[in-house]
């Protein structure tokens, strides 16, 4: 079981990293990220405050959100997709999702104006180079995100997952989508996880994505 009361002072311990390195944590949106745990982590976590979660597995937030709703009425959290989107799951995830955080190339953008028009969506930008990141090639992503609001998507934010490497290069990737951000007029900056949030913050993050530092080791996930 999941307790509020270890969430609550996890997250404070959280915004004490980001006080650490001179920003302000009350600016700064923690995003609890529940994919991999039950229904009690997003209950546990709307139990302490939190008014969003991060989803990842389609298949498992559909199985899951039922008992959420039954625990929560209609005071559920606003759920973002953080995951890489097939765009054959749009459809059964459009009733639950309020924000999609990792829209990457046209058919997912396509499909998201057709299940859920003038959806809100997050343009993931690829800042390692590593296709196993997902996200738009970042010299494509001027085309997209204008394709994107053609489309009549609300695009209101940057989404990107930090390079692996050494200080320097997660703070360089970083610092690209700020640019890419800024370029772009996208004001949400969802960067950094539980074990880069200080790079992001400092690199101008608006929205961290934080999981196990909430939670705990995530179960291994069945098959």
């Amino acid at each position: 079981m999941i307790d509020p009361e270890a969430v609550a002072s996890n997250a404070e311990v959280i915004r004490q990293r980001i006080a650490e390195v001179g920003a302000d944590p009350d600016a700064i949106e923690l995003i609890a990220v529940t994919k991999g745990f039950g229904a009690e982590a997003i209950i546990a976590a709307r139990q302490v405050g939190f008014e969003v979660v991060g989803e990842s597995y389609a298949q498992e937030l559909i199985q899951k959100w039922p008992a959420v709703v039954a625990e929560l009425g209609s005071d559920t959290p606003t759920v973002h997709f953080i995951g890489g989107l097939q765009k054959n799951k749009i459809r059964k995830l459009a009733d639950i999702v309020g924000v999609w955080q990792s829209v990457d190339r046209s058919s997912v953008a396509v499909e998201l104006a057709k299940r859920q028009p003038g959806a809100t969506v997050f343009v993931q930008i690829n800042v390692s180079g590593s296709a196993a990141q997902g996200g738009c090639p970042i010299e494509e992503g001027a085309t997209f995100v204008e394709e994107c609001r053609v489309l009549g998507l609300d695009v209101a934010g940057c989404m990107a997952i930090g390079p692996q490497g050494d200080d320097q290069t997660v703070r360089d990737g970083f610092d690209l989508a700020a640019r890419f951000a800024d370029e772009h007029a996208l004001a949400i900056r969802s960067f950094g996880m539980t074990g880069d949030l200080e790079h992001a913050v400092t690199a101008g993050s608006t929205m961290v994505r934080i999981g196990t530092a909430l939670f705990g080791a995530r179960p291994s996930r069945a098959g």
